[in-house]
């Protein structure tokens, strides 16, 4: 082969047609196995008789024998929740997409991977906005429709939100109504907000009901497991033929050929999209047998309220912490204390749980602290700013991306005038912006 390619002998293959006196011979550049004729990898394969030399070519080497690789119709960058949930949505529409995520599949060290990934839209109500409640009550709809379409299983429910307070913090409870009052829909506060005590409150969470007799109940509120979550997504990506780059970071000034590039790199797009900001978040996850809390609980503290959501198998995330800044740093010594007391506090069977992790993450925050889809009119769209809302919103932005991706692939908005129109008729207008972003200062939703 006027020494194109080295061979060594490797073994008989007896399954193959011509099986009598026939020897594979295997590159040894890239060591292919040889124990099954049809799989092979991309290196010139020999077999030798003792009458003649058959070649086959699994992948022609020139570049110019080689066929050309057809340039998707969608680019997303970043693997984190809203990019894979993106991805998996534009390829149910017949699209052509590529990911790409310098992090690995699993999704581990994305902010994604560390959150508690609770839909608590009328809990969050008590500091988010309107837009925000109202975007993570279609959201959890949309959770519902989307889940049993995954290839995997995902742990979801919806069995509501407890909150709970101790004798000596019960001022904080008509504080927080006050706010959840000004900022929740009044359709969710008709039914949104069950008073328990006594007896009742042993009957939500019978854990519970000896150490808190007052107690306020979020009926419809919910949560799902991130991890599960992150590797299902991942798994759709794959059945429908999502062509993703793991461990592939991708640079400002050379971005990937395609009819259109969603940018979901969170702070990773901070070059393009200097306003962003970093919150820090902190949170433990405790394994902890004997408990058997059934909803994400709320425990209400002047300085320092925490959350506590029950996963499977009597693991459950703790967390409280937002701290202003991008230190990715290992969680502080106070924090970690004010975590696990808190948790102390709430039941004594915590203290013998055991840690499994304390982890750190910066949510990408934009001044607003609204999500927004950012086209910058040409071929590059970017969704970000999900700030500490993430897994609570995203389905309902993620179905506003895909609308307007399907749009400018179709060339339904050509131009700023078509995307003017296409922002009007939007459920959630507020969410799209240009590059003349940001507008003068508004207040409307």
């Amino acid at each position: 082969m006027r020494g194109e390619l080295a061979w060594r002998q490797a073994e008989r293959v007896p399954s193959h047609p011509i099986r009598e006196r026939l020897r594979l011979l295997a590159c040894h550049r890239c060591d292919a196995p040889a124990r099954e004729y049809r799989r092979f990898r991309p290196c010139t394969l020999i077999f030798r008789t003792q009458d003649s030399i058959a070649v086959h070519r699994s992948r022609l080497h020139s570049q110019s024998a080689r066929q050309a690789v057809p340039v998707p119709d969608v680019a997303v960058l970043g693997g984190g929740l809203s990019g894979r949930l993106i991805a998996w949505r534009l390829a149910r529409t017949g699209c052509r997409v590529a990911l790409y995520e310098q992090g690995e599949p699993s999704g581990r060290g994305a902010a994604a991977w560390v959150a508690a990934a609770m839909l608590a839209p009328l809990a969050e109500a008590a500091s988010a906005e309107p837009l925000l409640v109202e975007l993570g009550v279609a959201s959890l709809e949309l959770w519902a429709a989307w889940l049993p379409e995954l290839p995997r299983p995902v742990f979801f429910q919806r069995n509501g939100t407890l909150i709970v307070w101790h004798a000596a913090d019960r001022a904080e409870w008509p504080l927080l109504e006050r706010r959840l009052r000004v900022n929740a829909p009044a359709a969710m506060l008709r039914d949104g907000i069950v008073a328990l005590r006594g007896p009742q409150v042993t009957h939500a969470e019978p854990a519970l009901g000896t150490r808190f007799h007052d107690a306020r109940l979020l009926p419809g509120e919910g949560q799902l497991d991130n991890r599960q979550l992150l590797a299902a997504l991942g798994a759709a990506l794959d059945a429908h033929r999502v062509d993703t780059h793991w461990h592939t970071r991708v640079d400002d000034d050379a971005l990937p050929a395609a009819g259109l590039v969603i940018d979901c790199r969170g702070l990773g797009a901070k070059r393009a999209l200097p306003e962003l900001r970093g919150l820090r978040g902190e949170v433990a996850r405790v394994h902890a047998p004997g408990i058997g809390l059934s909803r994400p609980v709320r425990l209400l503290h002047p300085r320092y309220p925490l959350y506590i959501a029950p996963k499977e198998d009597d693991d459950y995330v703790i967390g409280a912490t937002e701290i202003e800044g991008e230190d990715r740093s290992p969680v502080s010594v106070r924090s970690a204390l004010e975590l696990l007391s808190a948790a102390y506090s709430l039941h004594p069977a915590f203290g013998e749980g055991r840690i499994l992790e304390l982890n750190a993450h910066c949510r990408p925050t934009l001044p607003d602290h609204r999500p927004a889809l950012l086209w910058d009119g040409a071929s590059t769209l970017r969704v970000n700013g999900l700030y500490r809302h993430g897994y609570m919103i995203v389905p309902e932005v993620a179905r506003e991306a895909v609308g307007l991706a399907r749009a400018l692939l179709d060339a339904r908005v050509r131009n700023q005038d078509g995307f003017d129109a296409w922002r009007a008729a939007s459920r959630w207008p507020v969410l799209y912006r240009t590059a003349a972003w940001p507008p003068p200062c508004s207040t409307d939703a």
